[in-house]
């Protein structure tokens, strides 16, 4: 497959690349020269709770948590 660098020097993956691996705008790649005229580009991985805080912040609800009534574990029988 081919791509152009633009005239600000962008490479645009094809789309092809970018659904199959589900490739969302933002996301950080690194690029590691080979050689003369060879590269590797490769997707940063996320760090694992990347998106929890706006996740959290899109609460459709503000104060929906209601804690619940329930009995202590020190008072559970074990089961045999």
């Amino acid at each position: 497959m081919e791509t152009t660098v633009s005239t600000k020097g962008q490479i645009v993956l094809p789309a092809a690349f970018r659904e199959e691996d589900e490739i969302q705008p933002g996301q950080v790649f690194e690029i590691e020269r080979l050689e003369a005229g060879e590269y590797r580009i490769k997707r940063k991985a996320k760090a694992p709770n990347e998106g929890v805080v706006d996740w959290l912040l899109a609460c459709p609800e503000k104060d929906w948590f209601a804690p619940i009534e329930s009995e202590s574990t020190d008072d559970l029988k074990p089961l045999l």
